[in-house]
């Protein structure tokens, strides 16, 4: 690829791509400082979560640079969802390559400032920097929740259900379909390859998950992994029937052709949906809470007490002959 340098610098694509980003958030002092005020209400508490995605790791360096930007904040959102929290602003490292131009990085700037629409959050500052390796970027966002609410992966109880949010696993194939290991008919790999790039961060449940909701977590590890951590945190054990597990119609067409993709669907990771537990009254309330939202949630299992302390955490996938499946991988880690 040819070198075509900046025409505005550092400076100059900060003026015209990122300052239109604050124009909502008057704490950003419309990046004319070293740093932002955040200002909290009172009755509510800051949450603050950050993520970074990584060329090769989290998306492709050939993805569109719109939709590079807007799963670097989606996946922020996604976390602040899980933990019952509005947004209210992020900041954001970007550090690219010197054979990017200006106007990848307009495109950028803009998928930010759809989702930013969309999302009702705003930029508050953050940085640009040039690196010779891959490209990344890393957001920090700050949400709101009602004080002493923020829901943690820490509270499931024994005889909670557990629900998941959307579907599972078209991530995963997604990435699959992206890097040539699995062919799929056109329509589904428009939607594979969709999910993939984009996820859908589930805040508009945010409240009724506050409300209703023991303990959460969104569902970035993949499903195996995730729902171990979150059993782990509170003591207890789980499980999980894998009919119940909801599927795309593309996921159960690949399903359908090569059985042995169901190891994706648990394990792949970059789902971006809340893994959650409710007490079955407050399951039925979330329930409805998600319909009335138009966001599927779907309940796939449930939490028991951790026979001793060694046995927290222990996850149990029933397959639909009533049969304890073995997972090789559970998930996705950054070691």
């Amino acid at each position: 690829m040819a070198i075509i340098p900046s025409t505005l610098g550092e400076f100059g694509r900060i003026e015209r791509f990122f300052r239109p980003l604050t124009r909502n958030f008057p704490g950003a002092l419309e990046l004319s400082d070293d740093a932002a005020v955040v200002s909290v209400p009172t009755g509510q508490e800051l949450v603050v979560t950050t993520d970074a995605i990584v060329a090769g790791v989290h998306f492709l360096a050939s993805d569109p640079a719109r939709d590079i930007a807007r799963k670097a904040l989606r996946v922020n959102l996604s976390d602040l969802a899980a933990k019952g929290a509005h947004p209210l602003a992020y900041t954001l490292t970007l550090a690219t390559g010197r054979e990017l131009d200006d106007s990848w990085v307009e495109a950028f700037a803009a998928g930010l400032a759809d989702d930013q629409l969309q999302y009702g959050i705003a930029l508050a500052g953050g940085d640009s920097v040039s690196t010779a390796g891959p490209i990344w970027a890393s957001i920090t966002a700050f949400g709101l929740a009602e004080a002493g609410r923020m829901v943690r992966r820490s509270g499931a109880r024994p005889g909670d259900v557990v629900l998941v949010t959307g579907t599972i696993g078209d991530a995963a194939l997604g990435l699959a379909v992206a890097q040539g290991r699995l062919a799929v008919e056109d329509a589904d790999k428009v939607t594979l390859l969709d999910r993939y790039r984009l996820p859908q961060p589930r805040t508009h449940l945010a409240r009724a998950i506050a409300e209703y909701a023991n303990a959460a977590i969104d569902i970035s590890d993949g499903l195996a992994a995730d729902f171990g951590h979150l059993c782990r945190a509170s003591g207890a054990s789980g499980s999980i029937a894998v009919p119940n597990i909801p599927l795309s119609s593309a996921a159960r067409n690949v399903l359908a052709a090569d059985g042995t993709r169901m190891s994706d669907i648990l394990t792949g990771g970059d789902d971006y949906e809340v893994l959650l537990t409710a007490s079955a009254q407050s399951a039925s309330a979330l329930q409805m809470a998600a319909a009335a939202r138009g966001i599927a949630l779907t309940e796939v299992g449930s939490i028991t007490s951790a026979e001793n302390t060694n046995s927290a955490g222990q996850t149990t996938f029933i397959d639909g002959a009533g049969r304890k499946m073995t997972i090789d991988r559970t998930g996705w880690t950054h070691s």
